[in-house]
């Protein structure tokens, strides 16, 4: 009998590679440069291996070291990122959101960007339903006083309105662009805290029940912030007179 082959062991990374990684991912928004020891608290390594990591680092364009000893992100940060944003494709996080939304709610999900003063309908998954609200991917509508409207309205400015952080999330209306439609809808962030969009569920006013509302508010939310995350985005800070 031929003895089976024996599994490969898992592959390991290399230590001194994700010693490195973790000196990158120590700098935070804001950060114009870090200090060796600062560098040490929060990675947890010692100075003088850091030290050895900058080395490499340094030549290799990730790190750039200040007069007064302290590090900073340098050139080849930004053109790997500048890289990833040209190759992020959007319709790849939003689509599977898009349709487990259904999946868990029936009805119809969409993605809206605010295009000046109209909100423009990027993605879409239809509800099963044959009674819905006929959007296409592609139509433009009003900002008027729709949930989705108003999501695209009070995220987008930078600082934030002292209303936002009062805003009861989703926000829901009734009838605000059709009679017949009612919808909710929440803000989706990407990376600097800055909208990318407002995710939102529509449906006729009819099942839109008091449990119906209840149920698909809290899924609604969920999937916002799950968005949220998986585009590297970040939730705004608050005005603190609204939230105080």
């Amino acid at each position: 009998m031929v003895e089976k082959a024996k599994r490969r062991p898992a592959l390991e990374g290399v230590a001194s590679a994700d010693r490195a990684l973790t000196v990158l991912s120590a700098f935070r928004k804001g950060d114009r440069s870090v200090s060796l020891a600062e560098l040490a608290e929060r990675t947890g390594l010692v100075k003088s291996t850091i030290m050895r990591l900058a080395i490499s680092l340094e030549e290799h364009g990730y790190l750039a070291r200040e007069a007064n000893g302290s590090y900073r992100l340098d050139a080849e940060v930004l053109r790997l990122g500048t890289l990833y944003t040209q190759s992020f494709r959007l319709e790849a996080h939003v689509m599977p959101v898009l349709e487990e939304l259904v999946a868990r709610t029936g009805e119809t999900a969409a993605f809206y960007v605010r295009r000046g003063e109209q909100r423009l309908c990027l993605f879409r998954v239809d509800s099963p339903h044959l009674l819905r609200m006929h959007v296409r991917v592609g139509d433009a509508l009003p900002l008027d006083s729709s949930a989705i409207a108003q999501v695209l309205r009070a995220f987008a400015a930078r600082p934030l309105p002292d209303y936002a952080a009062a805003l009861d999330l989703p926000i829901v209306t009734m009838g605000a662009t059709d009679p017949h439609t009612g919808a909710m809808a929440a803000p989706v962030f990407g990376p600097g805290d800055r909208l990318a969009g407002a995710l939102a569920l529509s449906a006729p006013v009819i099942r839109w029940t008091p449990e119906a509302l209840a149920a698909a508010r809290p899924i609604l939310a969920e999937a916002a912030a799950a968005l949220t995350r998986r585009i590297g985005g970040e939730m705004p800070e608050w005005p603190r007179a609204a939230a105080e």
